[in-house]
Order: C-alpha cells, then sequence, then structure tokens
C-alpha cells in the first residue's frame, strides 16, 4: 500500500483512510487491505478536503477517519471533514483509540456513520462497512422502539441518582453500571429498572450502552403535561431486553429547557412503571435540581481524591444547606480509591473526609483502561471486565440494594 494516492489508470479508490499518520494504526491497514484490496488510498487530515473535489473521488464509498487522544486538538478540522464528506455522500467510519467519550460525541453527531474503537476487534470494520454498504431499513413506528407499559400501575419504585462533583469521576459509569447489576440482580424475576439520562447536554448513557439518540426524548420533555403511558414508553429504548433507558436528547439543549414540574411527572411515570429508577444527573446544578433530591431515596455524589473534586464537594454541601435541603440523603462515593495496602492514601481519604465534615460511604477501585474501553465499546463492565474490581464493587452495591428493598417490602 503506498502512502500516496494511486493514479488514475489504477484501481477505482473505493475508500480513504483519513489520519495524522495511519503508520500508527497498523491493524487498519490489514483491515482495510483484506477488505478492499488495492481499491483504497491513505490521506492526512489537510489532504481530505482537497481531495473530495477531485474527480477520483467520484466513486468513494468511505471513509475510515482515524484518531487518538493527540489528534483531540483537530477535532474542528475532522468535523470539518466528516461535513465535507457527507455532503458528497460518502460514509464516514470513525477509528478511535483512547478518545474521551466528550469528542467521540461531538463527531459522531456531526454525521459519522459509524464509530469502531482501536485497537480494531476481529471482523468488527468488515461488519461496519457492510452495514454503511446496506441500504437502510424502513422506519419503523416510534411506538415499537419502547417497551410497553402499563396504564394506570403503581409501583413506587425506589429513585436512586448518581452526581459528579467533578468531571470524570465515574457518575455516568456508576449509574450504567448499578442500572444493569440491578436489572440481572436475580436468577429469576429479575426487577424492572429505568435509567434516565437528565445531562440534556453531555449525556453519554446513549454512548455507554450503545444505543441511539432520538428526536422522540425531546418530543416528550418539551409537552409533559400531555404525557401518558405510551407517550413515555415511546421515548424508552431498551437494552438486552432487561434495562429501559431514556437517554439524551440528539441535541444538545440548555438545562432549563424543562422545568421542576416537567422533571417531577417523569419521575413519577418512571417510579410508577418500573421497581429502580436510575438518574444520572449534570454535574452543574439547576433549578430542577431540587426536585430531584427530594424525590431520591438514595442521592449518589462522587468525587476523586484531589482539591478540585475536596472544593466542589464543599460548595455542593453549602449551596444545599444554605436552602435547606435533604443533606442527608446524599452517598458520597469515592472513585479510583487507593489500594487496601496504600495506607499512605487512606490516610489522606480519612483527612479529606474530616476536613469536608463528610462521610464516605462507597470507595470504588481504579479499574484501569478496561473501563474506558467497555465504555467506549458500549457495553456494561459485566459483559466486557466481569472480573474487575470496579464491576464487583457494583455489584455488590446493587445485591446491598435490592437485599434492603426485600426486607422493607416484607415487613410492610
Amino acid at each position: 500500500m503506498s502512502s500516496t494516492m494511486p493514479q488514475p489508470e489504477q484501481a477505482a479508490i473505493l475508500a480513504c483512510t483519513v489520519s495524522r499518520d495511519v503508520q500508527n494504526f497498523d491493524l487498519l491497514i490489514e483491515d482495510m487491505e483484506t477488505i478492499l484490496g488495492e481499491s483504497w488510498g491513505d490521506l492526512g487530515f489537510a489532504e481530505a478536503l482537497a481531495f473530495f473535489g477531485q474527480p477520483e473521488a467520484a466513486g468513494m464509498e468511505f471513509i475510515a477517519l482515524a484518531m487518538d487522544e493527540e489528534d483531540e486538538d483537530n477535532l474542528p478540522m475532522m468535523s470539518e471533514i466528516i461535513t465535507a464528506a457527507k455532503k458528497r455522500n460518502i460514509k464516514v467510519v470513525l477509528i478511535a483509540e483512547d478518545v474521551t467519550p466528550g469528542a467521540l460525541h461531538s463527531l459522531l453527531r456531526g454525521g459519522a456513520d459509524e464509530f469502531v474503537p482501536y485497537p480494531l476487534p476481529e471482523g468488527e470494520l468488515a461488519q461496519a462497512v457492510e452495514r454503511i454498504r446496506t441500504p437502510d431499513p424502513a422506519p419503523v413506528p416510534a411506538a415499537a422502539d419502547g417497551p410497553s407499559l402499563k396504564a394506570g400501575a403503581q409501583k413506587d419504585g425506589a429513585l436512586i441518582v448518581v452526581h459528579g462533583l467533578a468531571g470524570g469521576t465515574g457518575a455516568t459509569t456508576l449509574a450504567v453500571n448499578l442500572a444493569w447489576e440491578l436489572a440481572t440482580v436475580a436468577k429469576r424475576d429479575n426487577p424492572k429498572v429505568c435509567l434516565l439520562d437528565f445531562d440534556l447536554q453531555y449525556g453519554s448513557v446513549s454512548t455507554f450502552l450503545d444505543l441511539p439518540r432520538r428526536e422522540v426524548v425531546y418530543e416528550m420533555l418539551s409537552d409533559t403535561e400531555s404525557m401518558d403511558e405510551e407517550i413515555f414508553g415511546q421515548a424508552l429504548l431498551t437494552y438486552e431486553d432487561k434495562l429501559h433507558v431514556l437517554t439524551a436528547p440528539s441535541d444538545m439543549l440548555p438545562l432549563d429547557l424543562i422545568t421542576a414540574e416537567d422533571i417531577n411527572r417523569v419521575l413519577n411515570m418512571a417510579r410508577n412503571q418500573f421497581d429502580y429508577v436510575i438518574v444520572d444527573m449534570p454535574s452543574t446544578l439547576v433549578q430542577w435540581s431540587e426536585t430531584v433530591l427530594t424525590n431520591a431515596h438514595i442521592y449518589f455524589a462522587t468525587l476523586e481524591l484531589d482539591m478540585r473534586s475536596a472544593q466542589n464537594t464543599l460548595r455542593f454541601k453549602r449551596a444545599l444547606q444554605s436552602e435547606e435541603l435533604p443533606v442527608e440523603k446524599l452517598r458520597y462515593v469515592l472513585n479510583r480509591a487507593p489500594k487496601f495496602t496504600d495506607l499512605s492514601a487512606k490516610s489522606r481519604v480519612k483527612r479529606l473526609a474530616e476536613s469536608l465534615g463528610i462521610a464516605i460511604d462507597l470507595q470504588l477501585p481504579d479499574g484501569g483502561k478496561p473501563i474506558t474501553q467497555a465504555n467506549d465499546h458500549g457495553l456494561p463492565l459485566a459483559s466486557s471486565a466481569a472480573k474487575s474490581p470496579l464491576r464487583r464493587e457494583i455489584a455488590k452495591l446493587a445485591a446491598s440494594i435490592h437485599t434492603l428493598r426485600d426486607d422493607e417490602a416484607a415487613a410492610a
């Protein structure tokens, strides 16, 4: 494979890799050669925009846009490449290694058709190419996307909320995996679980579960007064026939788009239909945060052992206390907690809790790179990293919550 574009007399170009340096993605080179033989070429980021206007690009089927963490500074250019490709009906397969969910979301929202993590799983690129070559199926009515909900149900489900006190503290990872563990906690007669992504701007629950975002979510949230079981059910998606999910809307929306009354209606609807309702909150406090906290049975606040988390925790606690909100519902979760043998770090954890006047109720271990890979692949940890210490802790948490609820139900 030549690093320059083939000449017109050679085989027609059906696809191109677009990257800073394709030699950094040797598995991509192998897969492209397996799928296309000699009918592909390689372009740099700057070259791609110019090439799209050349006659050789007329028969292009797709580009494989490859990036790693060093390329995140070039996001505007890559977005421009995607836009230019889509204008010429060229499909885009995004190949990414160690890229933040925010960057992936931005490029997928910009028009990328497929996402494949790097290193490439066996046969995954070939499957992605097959999907973009297959015509889109006829649209399915919205009602078929969501679960069938029972009118008038009164389950009075438990409301569990997860709120990240700083970026990257694992709030969405905890919310997604806690929801999945609860949905699969029993060997039979599993509880019904609903996961709500209330981060209207940067919510990534859909990314972590590889679910599409749909306009129907915005339509439901913008008119909750007319919402009934059927409309709410249409807004939900089902993951593996076990977990029901309300993703963030397809477009980035202002957090004040919805009111406290809207949130209250959604929470009441969800709690009436499901045994457990898990909410992934935005890190920003908004006018309806009080509604969620007031309704919550448990409100997990995630932080890390660093100064930004400490400062944010202090401000968060003071803000709630100033409004006389029920801070006793808060359960502080330390993400990437030190190992049992790290006595120095454990001493720092104790000093952190004492200085903030809080109790660290749950310490989650650092799961390392497999956690990021699981999130990028859109899989719960139970499916992709079942033996991870982080997954085990979340599974224990789910089991203890379910046991407590069973005990309460038995005593009632």
